[in-house]
């Protein structure tokens, strides 16, 4: 956990847990780790549902943990089969837990990913075509809405956690699907070879390498940002095309945009974003940009949701208070209604706020109303840069 803090006296973390080797083995080193410091953990299990069984299997894993004094809570993700089945079941796993610790209270969500993870990670994404950004694979520390995603294991050979396992006498569970030659990642990861070895060791190498330039290149898209852009709490930016420029920080200070504005993990293709960039105007990732104004494209927003404090809404909006049986959707910006009105907002940002209502429909609340006291722009990407 060394220079992953600070944490605190007593701190809280959580912990993402399917029972394989490496989650297995940061539960018990991060229980270890909190109880010499007065503090507690919570292993979140989540289950997506798309195997026969996977919800006893699921159970077993937390009575295990409990068995080892290591309370659990499941998450049932209810995951539908289909295309892309990997890259949806991470996002949903990924959001389910952010979500779950930061309703239970503990501000750290902990996963088990190590060097091997890593190497896999800048192969997947440098086949893919990723720049720089996307080069420098896994951060060590990132925020994920109301919480601070950590990985203490990014640097751990896999070789030396099942070491660890074995001299606890524990056997961790094994997913087929890691192993199953119908998923791309699965492929990748056979062809890469062992994963304690010289080769994965030099494309986990070449990720911090990357890192670094990451790092330098956020600084650049920081300070470019605080010239060109001028957020507003309403979620969206008034954006100067002079001052953002056409070079690699405009790009990236654009893609970050893109990202933050539109509720995305992830941003847009880089392909796609430096096309954005030259003609200036236009809508991509679910953001529309033109005259000078960029936010949410309200026909991209999601649908309704019931309001209970805590709900993340299109990726941007967090329910902070809500009555019973309230829920939370697009206003569409209708002039009006009673208890509505967008002011001086333009139109479109207007038409894609969120509106907090009753059973009724009745309309209980607007951020540009209210401010932050019932709903908050808080996406689940994290700060812009």
């Amino acid at each position: 956990m060394a220079g992953l803090g600070p944490f605190g006296p007593a701190p809280s973390l959580a912990i993402g847990v399917s029972g394989g080797p490496h989650s297995l083995a940061l539960s018990l080193l991060a229980a270890e780790w909190t109880a010499a410091r007065g503090g507690r953990v919570l292993a979140l299990v989540a289950d997506h549902g798309l195997r026969a069984g996977s919800d006893a299997e699921a159970q077993g894993v937390i009575a295990r943990l409990g068995a080892l004094g290591i309370p659990a809570r499941l998450l049932s993700l209810g995951l539908l089969a289909g295309p892309a089945l990997h890259e949806r079941a991470r996002e949903a796993r990924l959001s389910a837990l952010a979500q779950a610790a930061e309703a239970e209270g503990t501000p750290w969500l902990l996963l088990g990913h190590h060097r091997a993870d890593q190497a896999e990670t800048l192969a997947f994404r440098a086949l893919r075509g990723s720049g720089e950004a996307g080069l420098a694979g896994m951060a060590p520390a990132r925020p994920a809405g109301g919480v601070l995603i950590l990985r203490p294991l990014l640097r751990a050979l896999p070789g030396a956690i099942e070491a660890f396992l074995a001299a606890r006498g524990l056997e961790p569970l094994r997913d087929p699907s890691n192993d199953d030659p119908r998923f791309a990642r699965a492929r990748l990861r056979r062809a890469l070879g062992d994963p304690d070895g010289p080769g994965q060791a030099a494309l986990a190498e070449a990720a911090e390498a990357f890192a670094l330039r990451r790092k330098r290149l956020r600084g650049a898209v920081a300070a470019r940002l605080a010239e060109a852009a001028r957020f507003e709490p309403e979620g969206w930016a008034r954006l100067d095309r002079r001052a953002l420029g056409q070079d690699g920080v405009a790009e990236a200070a654009l893609s970050a945009l893109l990202r933050t504005l539109g509720g995305a993990v992830h941003p847009p293709g880089r392909a796609a974003v430096a096309a954005l960039l030259a003609r200036g105007a236009g809508s991509l990732g679910g953001v529309l940009w033109r005259g000078g104004l960029i936010g949410r494209e309200p026909a991209r927003c999601a649908g309704p949701l019931p309001a209970r404090p805590g709900t993340l809404w299109d990726g941007r909006w967090r329910v902070i208070s809500a009555p019973d049986g309230a829920w939370v959707g697009a206003w569409g910006g209708q002039e009006g209604e009673r208890g509505g009105g967008r002011g001086t907002l333009p139109a479109f940002v207007a038409a894609g706020l969120p509106a907090l209502r009753d059973g009724s429909g009745r309309l209980l609340s607007l951020p540009v109303r209210d401010g932050g006291a019932v709903l908050e722009f808080r996406p689940v990407s994290g700060p812009i840069a």
